[in-house]
């Protein structure tokens, strides 16, 4: 039987119970604007930040900003929206956020230059002091920019193996996206540019920070990496698998890197890559057996060395929301329950987080016919592997 706790005794009592826990609610009523693209944080003092971006569409519509809200800890009720930044003029889309052993806060979205994903730069704020009420004050606000070595030879050779080993003779259509594929990619421009964040920063004891970006340009990942604590960034080797993007980052025992990216194609699959050099070159992307519609997922790493995945099980339409967990760093996946499933509406793009009293939350987007919010929902391992949905 599934247990549901109210928030505020789930806190007070540090989530340290023997049941399953599971409890979610709106972040704020449903609009009537594209709200989309959350990040989740717990602060230095236990209060949660849902980031978002919200406007009258995505990429193409020019008002869209990031936005905020709190939920105190202790408290049961979300603080009312908040604007956290807005490049006037300019959309500002997918955001995530990281807080760092000092405290401070990260912000990280791009903002769109040309109303096309290709023209998008990433945005880096910092905050000394985020607690409080409102939008953090900014002590720090700058691009990445990302030079990353020119790899136009060895992605050719990895998209014209990969069609050869269809077997057959090439439609005009594949030929044409290979021709748009190779100007592009001898483009240094197109190389440079385009680069956005979806998922969470992930954190080396060596101290490097992995920000995972991706580019819809080529429908390739890659790693931003700061090994001064966010002062300045250079780009790994991109990640070719040509469909997948939005990587989430987690690290194994042994040092092992592994990136589970959404797949951007025809695999229906989550996309998963290695790295053993702290995510400066990665291996082969492969495929993985879970599967994926072509939305964005999320992962954590638990304090007892557990992980979580959160993405959409199916290969079409969103309506299905998972958690999986696995006891053996992400080799085999044994317990799944759903945040949410239901015939209408889409329930995607997910970001978790354990807090620092073991619980797991989880903000994601929530869209209905009636309008569009963040949803978060709280939950523990037992809850994970108590049974069927109920």
């Amino acid at each position: 039987m599934n247990c549901v706790v109210p928030m505020q005794l789930l806190l007070l009592t540090g989530g340290l119970t023997a049941s399953p826990i599971h409890q979610s609610e709106l972040v704020f009523p449903l609009h009537d604007q594209h709200n989309h693209a959350p990040g989740i944080v717990e602060l230095a003092n236990g209060e949660l930040l849902v980031s978002w971006y919200r406007g009258s569409g995505e990429r193409s519509a020019d008002d869209v900003a990031v936005y905020g809200a709190r939920l105190p800890k202790g408290a049961t009720d979300w603080s009312e929206p908040f604007l956290m930044h807005d490049t006037p003029g300019f959309p500002d889309c997918n955001t995530c956020m990281m807080v760092d052993a000092n405290g401070r806060l990260w912000l990280f979205f791009p903002t769109i230059l040309a109303n096309t994903w290709e023209s998008c730069l990433t945005n880096v704020m910092m905050s000394q002091s985020p607690t409080g009420e409102g939008s953090p004050k900014w002590n720090r606000h700058s691009m990445i920019l990302l030079k990353p070595d020119d790899f136009q030879t060895k992605a050719m050779e990895l998209l014209d193996s990969e069609l050869a080993s269809r077997g057959k003779e090439l439609s005009e259509r594949a030929k044409d996206y290979r021709d748009e594929l190779q100007e592009r990619l001898g483009d240094k421009l197109y190389q440079r540019l385009g680069w956005q964040p979806r998922c969470k920063p992930t954190v080396l004891p060596s101290g490097r920070i992995l920000l995972p970006l991706y580019s819809d340009t080529y429908s390739f990942s890659i790693m931003a990496i700061s090994d001064d604590g966010g002062e300045s960034w250079i780009a790994g080797q991109p990640m070719m698998g040509f469909g997948n993007i939005q990587p989430s980052v987690l690290r194994r025992n042994d040092g092992t890197l592994v990136a589970y990216m959404r797949e951007n194609g025809p695999r229906d699959r989550i996309r998963v890559a290695e790295s053993s050099d702290d995510g400066q070159s990665w291996g082969r992307v492969g495929v993985s057996e879970l599967p994926n519609p072509g939305s964005g997922l999320d992962g954590v790493r638990l304090q007892n060395g557990n992980w979580i995945l959160v993405y959409n099980d199916t290969i079409e339409g969103r309506q299905s929301l998972a958690v999986s967990l696995s006891d053996d760093e992400g080799h085999n996946w044994k317990w799944t329950r759903h945040l949410e499933k239901h015939e209408d509406g889409a329930y995607h793009y997910p970001s978790v987080i354990q807090s620092q009293d073991g619980l797991i939350h989880v903000a994601y987007s929530y869209f209905t016919s009636e309008g569009k919010s963040m949803k978060h929902a709280v939950v523990n391992e037992d809850w994970i592997r108590e049974g069927p949905t109920p």
